[in-house]
């Protein structure tokens, strides 16, 4: 059991990077400090796009507009952050 919890939060551990690095990829990409036209960088973007926009899809949807701040990556790591939490002081203690 401790493996399938520690396999989880590392899961968990890995898509919260990968939403900061989206995060920061877009800025990089608004601010046009890198170069848009390079395959690379769009190959980057598109991952990057593909892997965090399913999550962050519903939370924009119910999020008011804030004059285009977009605060939709801190919600899904707060929630990341919340179940990891409850999954180690709740669930697991529990099983174990």
């Amino acid at each position: 059991m401790l493996a399938l919890f520690q396999t989880i939060d590392l899961a968990l551990n890995l898509y919260t990077w990968v939403l900061i690095a989206s995060a920061i990829f877009s800025w990089l990409y608004a601010f046009n400090v890198i170069n848009s036209r390079n395959q690379f960088v769009d190959a980057i973007g598109r991952f990057l796009y593909n892997v965090t926009e399913p999550a962050l899809r519903p939370i924009r949807r119910f999020m008011p507009d804030l004059g285009g701040i977009d605060i939709s990556p801190v919600i899904l790591l707060l929630i990341i952050f919340f179940i990891r939490s409850l999954m180690w002081t709740s669930i697991y203690p529990l099983l174990a």
